[in-house]
């Protein structure tokens, strides 16, 4: 009996003792780490203020207002947004991003559904996988600079449809053609990129489903769609938001392979990111920042109801496997 009442006051004694130091301030543990969290958190709160969110204000504000880089800022309300409305560069820019974002994208993702089954069964896929994804480790402008080289009138490309027998195309550099060049260079990027995240996913599946559905005699298209889609479905939706974005903010490949030495590419194969670039920095020298203001706010926010509406449409209940 002794032993019990012991044992029952150190049970009481203990949440007492937890209570009263709760009371004055929690552990001194507790306490240590709210000393030291605003120490951690202030400064990078700070730069994330000054590069980030000072910056984007500023652009709102620009938006809706003329200037040149320097002397006084002109309020001139939605002036901007209305040469946007009415400015047939502006149109062919977001229609070329658009294209970017449904075309590419439908042409990138199917190239790597297709890859990701015949590399679930391909002996030295792995290094198959680190080739595919070589473009990816590269700088964006070196790969521009290559793409170039492929499609001259002498290059790769053509030497490859001569050695085929098919008759080269000597103008694949022309204006006309120059957008549609860089949407196939786009794909080649791209593919290897999400197939490899595709990939990752896929090799989380276990292999006894699909030799049950071997079994069963499924064919290689059933096996895809009623094991390997549902089960990677939620690296297919990271992908499909991550397209979204990087889609819309596409800029270094087609302005260092469409572009002269010193001067932006032609307008037919401008993108949301190449108008605003081209309103800030004129060829003539004439800087029109609010125009490029608000062709980015543009740009934000169809980042945003796109990653949104991306994100409603890929969302999926979670497989457990």
């Amino acid at each position: 009996m002794e032993g019990q009442r012991l044992m029952t006051s150190a049970t009481v004694a203990v949440p007492a003792a937890t209570a009263q130091a709760q009371g004055q301030g929690g552990t001194p543990l507790a306490r240590a780490r709210r000393r030291l969290y605003l120490p951690f958190v202030v400064p990078a709160l700070a730069i994330y203020l000054l590069v980030f969110i000072a910056p984007s204000a500023f652009t709102v504000v620009l938006s809706f207002a003329k200037w040149a880089g320097g002397g006084p800022i002109e309020w001139v309300g939605f002036a901007n947004y209305r040469r946007l409305w009415y400015d047939e560069v502006f149109h062919s820019s977001l229609f070329n991003t658009l294209f970017i974002l449904v075309g590419v994208g439908a042409l990138t993702f199917l190239f790597s559904f297709g890859l990701t089954v015949v590399l679930r069964e391909m002996s030295g896929r792995k290094f198959v996988r680190a080739v595919i994804f070589f473009p990816n480790a590269v700088s964006a402008l070196a790969i521009s600079i290559l793409w170039g080289f492929l499609f001259q009138a002498d290059g790769l490309v053509n030497a490859a449809l001569r050695a085929l027998g098919v008759d080269a195309v000597p103008r694949w550099l022309a204006e006309e053609n120059l957008f549609y060049v860089i949407c196939i260079g786009l794909v080649w990027v791209n593919t290897g990129f999400y197939t490899t995240i595709l990939m990752a996913a896929v090799d989380r599946i276990p292999v006894y489903l699909y030799e049950a559905a071997d079994l069963e005699g499924a064919s290689a298209w059933h096996k895809f769609r009623h094991i390997t889609l549902p089960l990677m479905w939620d690296a297919v939706a990271v992908s499909a938001t991550l397209w979204a974005i990087t889609a819309i903010k596409i800029f270094e490949f087609i302005y260092v392979f469409a572009g002269a030495a010193g001067s932006v590419p032609t307008t037919k194969s401008w993108t949301l990111s190449l108008y605003s670039y081209a309103e800030a920095f004129q060829p003539t020298g004439e800087a029109r920042y609010g125009a490029s203001a608000a062709a980015t706010m543009v740009t934000l926010v169809l980042i945003v109801v796109l990653t949104l509406l991306t994100r409603r449409v890929t969302r999926r209940d979670t497989l457990e496997y």
